[in-house]
Parts: C-alpha cells; sequence; structure tokens
C-alpha cells in the first residue's frame, strides 16, 4: 500500500512539475512576443482534456493611464462572435426549426431572385457568393448612410460568385444569419444568445457592444496601422493609436462582443461538454470544414486553409484544428482530436494572432 501511495505521489509531483514547466516556456514565449510586436496587454487561457490548466494576465489595459490588465479586463473580440452565431443556428437546427442545407428563401421572404438558392450553410462557411455589405476600403457600411440603407443597397449588387463556387468572407452571410436566427427563434438576437448560451454558463462579463461604448473593465484597442484618406489604403506608422470600430446592431451575429479569456473558458468547456448542443454529431457538422463546388477548401490562406461552419479551420494531417480570430487581436484554437484549446485575447490589431496560438499548442502537442 505505501509503495502504491509512494508512486502515485511521484506521478502527482512530476506532472505538476511539468505543468509548472509548460506553463514557464509559455510566459517567455508570449512576452518575448510582447516585445517584439508592442503589445500593450494580454490574457492567455489553455484547456486540456476540458479542465483549465493556465490562465494569465500580463501587460497594460490601459496605456493612457498605465492601468494593469487584470483577468476582469474585457477585450475586443470581433469576429470570433460568429461562432456564437454559429452554435445559436445549430441549437435552433437540433429544436428542428432549421436545417442547414435548405435554401434561405425557405426562411427569409422578399430576398432577391439570385439570393434565393443560396442554404445556410452557405451563409455560414462564407461560400454563398453575396455582395458585401461592408466597403473593405474603409471598414464602413456600403452608401454610408447607416444599415438600413446598406440593407437596401446590398440587395441590388450583383453576385460576387455562384454559390459554392468560392470563399469570399463578409458580413451579409451573417447579416442573413442573424435575420434567420431572430425569425426562428422569437427573440432578438442578442437575447437568444444570452438565455441560451452566456448565462447558461455564468459569463457575466460578456457583452455586445461598440468599442467606444462605456463598459465597465474595457481594454481599448491599439492599432499601429491607420486608414489615409488621401492613398484610399491603410498605412502603418511608428505610433501607436486607439481605434474606434462600430459594430451595427443588425449585424451583431457577424462581430460586436467584448470578453475575457475566462468567460471563453466557460463557454468552450459548455459547448464540448454538450449544454449547448445535445448531440455530439451537431457539434461536429459545425467544425467541419466546407468544401467548394469543385471538392477543394478555401479559407484566409496560411495556417487558416479551411473554413467551416464560423469557424476558420487548420486542414493538416497532425493536429487538425479550428481557430476562429477577430480583429487581428483575438483568437480561439481548438483542436478535438487532441483534447486542447488555447485562448489568447490581446488589445493590439495586426498581429499573428493565429500563428501565436498555434505556437503555444506546441508547449502541449506531442509530435
Amino acid at each position: 500500500m505505501k509503495k502504491l501511495v509512494f508512486t502515485v505521489l511521484i506521478i502527482l509531483i512530476n506532472n505538476f512539475l511539468l505543468a509548472q514547466n509548460k506553463e514557464k516556456e509559455v510566459l517567455e514565449y508570449l512576452q518575448k512576443e510582447m516585445q517584439e510586436q508592442k503589445i500593450p496587454g494580454l490574457q492567455v487561457c489553455v484547456i486540456k482534456n476540458n479542465n483549465l490548466i493556465l490562465s494569465k494576465t500580463i501587460g497594460l489595459s490601459n496605456i493612457t493611464f498605465s492601468i494593469p490588465a487584470k483577468d476582469n479586463t474585457l477585450f475586443s473580440i470581433n469576429s470570433i462572435a460568429k461562432i456564437f452565431a454559429a452554435t445559436a443556428i445549430m441549437q435552433l437546427v437540433e429544436e428542428n426549426k432549421l436545417n442547414i442545407e435548405q435554401p434561405i428563401s425557405n426562411y427569409i421572404d422578399d430576398l432577391p431572385t439570385d439570393w434565393r438558392k443560396i442554404t445556410i450553410k452557405q451563409l455560414l462557411s462564407h461560400t454563398s457568393g453575396l455582395p458585401d455589405i461592408e466597403d473593405l476600403t474603409t471598414n464602413e457600411l456600403v452608401v454610408g448612410k447607416g444599415q438600413d440603407s446598406a440593407w437596401v443597397k446590398v440587395q441590388k449588387m450583383p453576385l460576387q460568385f455562384k454559390a459554392g463556387e468560392a470563399f469570399s468572407y463578409n458580413a451579409t452571410n451573417y447579416l442573413l444569419t442573424q435575420k434567420i436566427i431572430e425569425k426562428y427563434s422569437g427573440l432578438p438576437f442578442e437575447d437568444f444568445v444570452q438565455k441560451n448560451q452566456f448565462n447558461i454558463v455564468g459569463m457575466d462579463k460578456t457583452v455586445y457592444g461598440n468599442s467606444f461604448d462605456i463598459i465597465e473593465n474595457k481594454s481599448p484597442t491599439y492599432c499601429f496601422y491607420h486608414f489615409d484618406k488621401s492613398i484610399g489604403d491603410y498605412v502603418k506608422s511608428t505610433h501607436l493609436r486607439e481605434t474606434y470600430e462600430d459594430f451595427p446592431t443588425m449585424m451583431r451575429a457577424d462581430a460586436g462582443v467584448f470578453s475575457t479569456s475566462n468567460d471563453i473558458v466557460k463557454w468552450i468547456i459548455a459547448l464540448q461538454s454538450g449544454k449547448f448542443l445535445k448531440n455530439k454529431s451537431s457539434l461536429e457538422t459545425m467544425w467541419q470544414p466546407v468544401k467548394l463546388n469543385n471538392g477543394k477548401y478555401d479559407g484566409f490562406g496560411g495556417l487558416l486553409n479551411g473554413y467551416a461552419l464560423g469557424w476558420p479551420a487548420i486542414i493538416r494531417e497532425n493536429h487538425p484544428g479550428i481557430a476562429p480570430i477577430g480583429g487581428g487581436r483575438a483568437s480561439i484554437a481548438i483542436y478535438p482530436k487532441d483534447d486542447l484549446a488555447i485562448i489568447l485575447l490581446t488589445n493590439l490589431s495586426g498581429i499573428p494572432i493565429e500563428e501565436m496560438v498555434d505556437h503555444i499548442s506546441k508547449f502541449y502537442l506531442s509530435n
């Protein structure tokens, strides 16, 4: 008996020392990246086998007033918000209210004729070919006269391509996704997500809003890039600036969430343990990269070479994953086959955030 207790004790000590060593390596890597990239502050969490094994906050939340970042500091996660919308769709699928393979004209009336055969799946995977309601050069809505005018305008614009022919990341897809969720849930989009996701796991710090909203403990977002109207493009400067982003209410399924890494930990653990989706097949469907009509995959490029339903995908033989990113400053990477998830939130846009998260995973993944 004593020998068994001693053996168990040795194993526990070794596991503890191994975890401490990995934590040290992760923090050393992040501190190096913060110095090189000039990142003011960040939060990092690691989940292994659905248990939180690392949670750290480093640096400054607010540079102007030298306010340290804390565990309750809110960071903008931008397009990561799409995973809440995709999960909401799958929740409605489980209620037999939707079928993602069906045309959106089955669910939304008065659509332009050439939009009607597009499926919900093609909306979620950005393979619809729809015109973009946002002007990519300015990051503002087309027309520039508010969201209602932009909605009228985009319906008159031509398709980019036939549905399923290519991948084109744009906000119109999630505007329609939001309309479907609201119609078939009977709730405003934010209320549905709050009730059926955030409240279930106690995500009491996560909120929808805009960067200029006054929200307790919210960090500003910084960037070295700015839009130069004289040349119509973004340029990099040596001076850090605060960015101001407005997320239209009709497009909150697309972006507009502020959260903490620990709140997202709760959400990921709940998602993987069946608290949001009852059927494992629903999660597998949402995480399955979508093929184009030619049988190939497409995505943002580089590491993110595929796209699932609201989730950018890492398609590779060893350690495949799904890795949503937001604003070039926040990322989540989940490696389902390895039971590993990494969350990295920062307050600096324009950094290779998905590569940083994937690098952190290497401290925990076997070759």
